[in-house]
């Protein structure tokens, strides 16, 4: 490549910070607090541990990005550990973004139930979850300028929530309206910060497309890390901020309501701007599902291209969407829903969040004992890797145990793929 062609870098540290927070901020944080309120101060610690892991994952993850920036997660553990090790990490990781997306039409549905009661019944609100599934993956169908235009009106409208409830919170903590939860007195307990821990991880995934730009950085080598390191925290400090406010002054009854930022309003402002926010929280969930969509497409006809996953996965139609991909993800996302769909929309949310962050893990630890492996920042790596088995931990037996079959459940594939490259040679 000549410098003519090379491209521009035109990225600084503030942009890249950015970008790492408009990454980060989806739909995560809008349901989380009716999850977390059982957990009280404990999900206060929980929320700690997990900016410190996010930021240490996402440190090591930078590094190896540099070391090798040519190649994806699941080719990083390929050179490393092994095809069948790249494989699997890169099966699961796609799996991940299946369930996460479910776990985000879940999120959407739960915020519109405040605005009309009758979605929050288990068959119904399954039943919108599974509309809002496919309505994203039919723009998706229709290519990525569609895509992106509703990813363009979206983006701006996730952010309205928040500002409203961080002043309100300011405001009434300030006039004395809003009172915290008292610390209990038997102090934190380690099976709350677990738990809670778990599930505030959810949030923050993601962080490890950080890198994804490394081209247009200017002094990648120092931007990246800093910016991934930054970004995390900010972004992790901002939803401690939120979750905690909303979880640790309105009654636990109130805040586990399907959408915890509307009842907030609601409680302390008056319930028209409530509807408000919980359709903003809403719009903004839609706008996040529609992009988890386009990765859920792009992942595994990248890795069908490849020669990870069979060659089918790469099958796209006249303008290069990919099809097969987009199809495949959207029925495992409708079994996902259809086996849990008499659960009601909070405990859906909770279920799927815990299995989608289970999954992800797999994706952390395999990038830790990779970077263990090559030497690079190894103490980070390790610190990382402990991290991520202790959250595995948290999630509990039936959500990791789960993600575990779900990661074996794709050697089937494998060997399909290993046929194919024997054929190529």
């Amino acid at each position: 490549m000549t410098a003519q062609d090379a491209p521009a870098r035109t990225l600084g540290l503030p942009a890249c910070i950015a970008l790492v927070m408009g990454n980060m901020i989806g739909s995560g944080v809008f349901l989380l607090p009716a999850s977390l309120a059982p957990y009280g101060w404990d999900a206060v610690a929980g929320w700690v541990f997990t900016i410190a892991g996010s930021m240490v994952l996402a440190f090591v993850i930078a590094r190896m990005s540099q070391a090798m920036p040519d190649a994806n997660i699941s080719q990083m553990i390929a050179v490393t550990y092994g095809p069948l090790a790249g494989f699997a990490i890169g099966w699961i990781y796609w799996l991940s973004i299946v369930i996460t997306n479910v776990t985000i039409a879940v999120a959407a549905t739960a915020n519109l139930s405040s605005i009309l009661p009758t979605l929050a019944r288990p068959g119904i609100g399954a039943l919108t979850s599974l509309g809002f599934l496919w309505l994203t993956i039919g723009i998706n169908m229709a290519g990525a300028r569609a895509a992106g235009m509703a990813q363009l009106a979206t983006t701006a409208i996730k952010l309205i929530p928040i500002v409203v409830v961080m002043i309100l919170l300011a405001l009434m903590l300030a006039n004395g309206r809003a009172e915290i939860e008292a610390f209990p007195a038997q102090g934190f307990t380690s099976a709350g910060i677990t738990a809670s821990a778990a599930l505030t991880l959810w949030a923050l995934l993601g962080f490890e497309s950080a890198s994804a730009a490394a081209d247009k950085v200017r002094d990648p080598a120092r931007t990246i890390p800093r910016a991934t390191l930054i970004g995390t925290a900010a972004t992790g400090f901002i939803y401690l901020l939120v979750c905690s406010g909303i979880a640790l002054t309105l009654p636990v009854a109130e805040s586990q309501s399907g959408s915890p930022f509307g009842a907030f309003v609601g409680h302390y402002w008056s319930p028209a701007p409530a509807s408000f926010i919980s359709l903003f929280a809403a719009v903004s969930c839609l706008g996040a599902l529609n992009g988890w969509t386009l990765l859920k497409g792009e992942v595994p006809l990248a890795m069908g291209r490849s020669g990870e996953f069979p060659r089918w996965f790469a099958g796209t139609d006249g303008r290069g969407t990919p099809i097969r991909a987009l199809v495949l993800s959207g029925m495992l996302g409708t079994l996902l829903l259809a086996a849990n769909s008499l659960e009601g929309l909070v405990s859906l949310f909770t279920t799927m969040a815990l299995l989608a962050t289970s999954a992800s893990l797999w994706l952390y630890v395999g990038c830790a004992l990779a970077a263990m492996r090559l030497k690079l920042v190894v103490p980070a790596a390790l610190i990382g890797l402990g991290y991520a088995l202790w959250t595995l931990w948290g999630a509990g037996w039936v959500a990791s145990g789960s993600s575990f079959l779900l990661m074996a459940g794709g050697f089937p594939f494998y060997a399909w793929a290993r046929r194919e490259r024997k054929k190529a040679i």
